[in-house]
């Protein structure tokens, strides 16, 4: 994997430096070192199991790794400082890949939640404002709707609508189109880049969707499973034709070494 050079010191973005992921004895993934721009789309890709959604709950602070850093404009992910921390905390958006709705509170409450709790709006501002964020996923008018209500597409609508309520820098994807038929996948891939045009989000997606890899990606970087570390990292179109044999293979579905195979 290229080295960081000049990204080392990106005063905006995120940067990750020598990280080491583990679960006790157990190594997911170690070496880790990249460098994500502000306003683009980074993906990050590899096979079932390598470690995509570990390395993504580390880098929205649900897990600690034993090693290295996680750094957001200039300032480590991980602080003594509490409130800085909570601060930190508050410029990240999540959309997990269950949408994470509450089943018993409507489209509106759901996106009012993260309002209700983090900031000193009154009601009628945060009214507008689960309007405003509803629209912008092309949601507008469905704040009454039971999240069961929604189809599987809306249901990732609303869940994005939410991860944007408390309008973040960074938007953090797990596996978006995982459930959604191709059509609904294309329509969310051309939502995600609307919002990172129109918020000026940092999007950082774990997916092994290739047409989604191909569409949305300005930048990526594949773990390997069988070395435990990022053997590639960069454009997906440059990679597909100029990456390791193990990546060029997972991007044209390719069969691929028998140890590998076993493991997803």
């Amino acid at each position: 994997m290229a080295e960081l050079s000049d990204n080392q010191n990106l005063e905006r973005g995120i940067v990750v430096r020598d990280l080491r992921l583990a679960f006790g004895d157990t190594l997911v993934q170690e070496a880790l070192s990249f460098a994500i721009h502000p306003a683009s789309i980074f993906v990050i890709m590899g096979v079932s199991g390598c470690g995509k959604s570990t390395l993504l709950r580390h880098m929205i602070d649900l897990a600690r790794a034993d090693q290295g850093e996680i750094v957001f404009d200039g300032k480590r992910l991980v602080t003594g400082d509490r409130a800085e921390r909570a601060a930190l905390q508050r410029r990240i958006g999540v959309l997990f890949q269950s949408t994470a709705l509450w089943s018993s509170m409507t489209v509106g409450e759901n996106v009012a939640l993260p309002m209700q709790l983090h900031t000193k709006m009154g009601a009628g501002e945060i009214a507008d404002q689960v309007a405003f964020k509803l629209a912008l996923v092309g949601l507008a008018g469905q704040q009454s709707r039971m999240p069961s209500e929604l189809s599987g597409g809306m249901q990732k609508r609303a869940g994005l609508a939410r991860a944007i309520a408390l309008d973040p820098d960074y938007l953090f994807l797990d596996e978006p189109s995982a459930g959604l038929d191709p059509i609904t996948s294309q329509r969310l891939d051309a939502l995600i880049m609307r919002l990172r045009d129109a918020l000026k989000l940092s999007v950082i997606a774990v997916t092994h969707e290739l047409p989604s890899i191909f569409t949305i990606a300005d930048d990526s970087i594949y773990l390997d499973n069988q070395s435990k570390t990022a053997i590639a990292h960069g454009d997906p179109h440059r990679l597909v034709e100029h990456g390791p044999d193990r990546v060029r293979a997972f991007l044209k579905r390719e069969p691929i070494e028998a140890e590998e195979t076993e493991s997803i």
